[in-house]
């Protein structure tokens, strides 16, 4: 299954300023969001990049984009109905391909030799099916993410067959439909904000969409577990939500801490440390 396209949805009202922030990408330079965010859609191979926005905001993140903005095309989401709504809007764009989906407000960094899109693509392309990047995540944080259930694929470290999906669920629903044997006690499998999506999510979407409501993407996902194959893998690297409180600073972290100057880094934050430990009252 060869995966050319991409979707980066950034077009909700409390997201769509996110992508533009700056900061030192791992390899030193200065980069907004965005452009390390589409850097990591290019790492898989793809060639085509959509990027859902909110009406108003193609000359903001153009200029976001930097050397990258000839490689993408601005899709409006003209109506703010939800995440659902919004890869929706992207329909028309991806056509019958399979097409990874990336969200505006989420930074990456792999554990391993090639990127966490990379590992994503490479597992929906082995697989020929839809599959989400998850993460272990304890269950304090499940009200802030789409979360599965389902069984580990035998031989498969890291791979999982989803049976179910629940968006934001509470613990009480997670520990009756979304445990995952092997899982430590108390950690639920949560989206990663990546997917390798085909085009009957789509389908789903459209059908469900038809409504004035907010359109989720996550009943589209449960809907599609039970109609074909759709597997989570537990990529490694992490997650940095840049919308959480903190999130820019903990990405930022991450990304330097990850990057060329973890040694300055490290040797500021000994620094930074050293002071406050100084001026704390006797």
């Amino acid at each position: 299954m060869e995966i050319r396209k991409a979707v980066i949805t950034a077009a909700g009202r409390s997201q769509r300023a996110l992508p533009l922030q700056s900061l030192v990408g791992q390899n030193g330079e200065g980069r907004t969001a965005l452009a390390i965010i589409i850097e990591e859609a290019l790492s898989a191979g793809i060639s085509e990049i959509g990027v859902v926005i909110a009406p108003g905001d193609a000359d903001a993140f153009r200029a976001a984009a930097g050397p990258h903005a000839s490689k993408l095309q601005f899709l409006e989401q003209r109506e703010a109905r939800g995440f659902g709504h919004a890869v929706l809007a992207a329909e028309a764009f991806t056509g019958a391909e399979p097409f990874l989906l990336l969200v505006g407000d989420h930074l990456y960094v792999s554990a391993a030799d090639r990127s966490c899109a990379r590992q994503l693509v490479e597992i929906a392309g082995a697989h020929r099916c839809a599959v989400s990047a998850v993460q272990s995540t304890h269950e304090s944080k499940l009200p802030y993410y789409g979360t599965v259930g389902g069984r580990r694929v035998p031989g498969h470290e890291a791979l999982y067959d989803v049976s179910e999906v629940l968006e934001k669920p509470t613990p009480t629903d997670a520990e009756q439909r979304l445990l995952v044997p092997g899982l430590r006690n108390g950690h639920y499998l949560c989206f990663f904000g990546m997917h390798v999506l085909t085009p009957a999510v789509m389908e789903q979407l459209r059908s469900a969409g038809t409504g004035a409501g907010t359109l989720q993407l996550s009943p589209a996902l449960a809907e599609l577990a039970r109609r074909e194959r759709y597997l989570a893998f537990e990529a490694r690297g992490r997650r940095y939500d840049i919308g959480a409180r903190y999130g820019l600073l903990n990405a930022q972290l991450a990304l330097a801490l990850g990057g060329r100057d973890r040694e300055e880094v490290l040797s500021l934050l000994v620094e930074l440390l050293a002071d406050r430990a100084h001026q704390r009252p006797a």
